[in-house]
């Protein structure tokens, strides 16, 4: 998998990768060619044997302003119709890649977390904030509807129907307490100990069978949208899947021998 990016930051070591948004000066906006070089790097991630799970990263203190007032809100003014729309399924594709990748993607928040800067939180798998993270989905506050990037979506599943209707309609901001309460974040943790916690889950994931977790993280987006039927169906077949893996067979193996199981991800 490339590292060598050109509008994010990106580590790749131990089977996980490290990203994170690279200007820090003004707490990390996304621009046009961020979003576009974030949407085809996830899009590359599902064939990465060798990325297991990825952590979206804080830089500066702050996670990401959303996007550019000056680089994106203003151009976007002077767009037509059909430019635009092209703009807002770009952003949407980015959403859709990250959920596609197949792999755990573990946002580490801090600071700042706003905008199209929350809603790549939203998409990721797991959450870790700070008690100094503030996430807003300020898309009514500039005008606009709460209905962006999937958030009518994704974000009611998360936290429930009515906290995500409150903060799509005012936009105001969700403290760090409220996110961890809600179910926004899996947990909190001092500012200095958020980079270290976030790569302690990604190894704890990546020492795990990155089959298995691939077919968990598909069935977690696909379920959704199915019956209780159909899901404990596309389960059993996703579970049968996993079982002629050589991973299956290792953590047999390992059991009998009261061993630990070393996966290796075939």
């Amino acid at each position: 998998m490339r590292s060598d990016v050109k509008h994010f930051l990106c580590r790749i070591e131990g089977g996980i990768a490290t990203i994170a948004l690279d200007r820090p000066e003004r707490k990390n906006p996304l621009t046009f060619q961020s979003y576009a070089e974030l949407r085809d790097w996830f899009r590359d991630l599902v064939y990465a044997d060798d990325v297991k799970a990825v952590v979206f990263a804080s830089n500066g203190g702050n996670f990401s302003s959303g996007g550019d007032v000056h680089d994106i809100i203003g151009p976007l003014t002077r767009m037509n119709m059909k430019e635009l729309l092209a703009f807002t399924r770009m952003t949407g594709d980015l959403v859709k890649a990250i959920v596609n990748c197949g792999k755990p993607v573990i946002a580490a928040i801090d600071g700042i977390c706003v905008g199209a800067g929350a809603i790549i939180a939203m998409a990721s798998d797991l959450r870790i904030g700070t008690p100094e993270a503030k996430t807003a989905f300020l898309f009514t506050r500039v005008g606009l509807a709460g209905c962006d990037m999937g958030a009518c979506a994704i974000l009611p599943r998360i936290i429930g129907q009515g906290r995500a209707a409150e903060l799509l309609y005012t936009g105001r901001v969700m403290t760090a307490e409220e996110a961890e309460r809600w179910g926004f974040f899996n947990r909190l943790v001092p500012g200095g100990e958020l980079a270290a916690a976030a790569q302690e889950m990604a190894a704890r994931i990546a020492a795990g069978p990155n089959f298995g977790h691939m077919m968990t993280k598909t069935m977690l987006a696909q379920e959704w949208s199915m019956s209780i039927d159909q899901a404990i169906e596309a389960e059993a077949q996703a579970q049968a899947i996993c079982m002629q893996t050589q991973d299956f067979v290792r953590a047999y193996e390992a059991f009998v021998a009261k061993e630990k199981p070393v996966f290796v991800g075939d």
